[in-house]
């Protein structure tokens, strides 16, 4: 009996957007422990919209057959409806953020035959500390 390992991607590339008020707003959004015959449920949640004010859960689930249903509440039912739901969540879809830099400002400045020189980024290049020696193979 082989075992089956399903994988958790927290951080997804996926936004979830509600639309109201004729336009689309960030959400939050929850992967859900899908039902029986579901593949995929997802659940998001907007707090408050910034035009009206409104509290809206929206619930989209994919079958076997790749059928969407979704379920759409608002106001006070949207609140009773993500406490029913509150049990079901495994976990919040994060998406990733590209804006983050994995470089910072930081130039290694260094001495080469006496001339000192600044290193932007290739470091396998540099020749930290050299003297000029004539003896060495290194010097044309």
């Amino acid at each position: 009996m082989a075992k089956s390992f399903t994988t958790r991607v927290i951080g997804d590339s996926s936004m979830g957007y509600i639309h109201c008020c004729g336009a689309l707003h960030k959400t939050r959004t929850y992967r859900l422990v899908p039902e029986d015959n579901f593949m995929l449920c997802e659940l998001d949640y907007l707090l408050k919209c910034p035009v009206c004010g409104h509290t809206v859960v929206q619930l989209t689930r994919v079958d076997n057959n790749d059928n969407i249903s979704i379920v759409r509440k608002v106001n006070k039912k949207a609140k009773e409806f993500i406490k029913k739901l509150k049990n079901f969540i495994l976990y919040e879809v994060r998406p990733i953020d590209y804006s983050k830099r994995s470089y910072g400002r930081f130039y290694l400045n260094y001495n080469e035959f006496g001339v000192k020189k600044r290193c932007y980024s290739n470091l396998r290049t540099l020749k930290i500390g050299l003297t000029e020696n004539r003896d060495l193979k290194i010097n044309p």
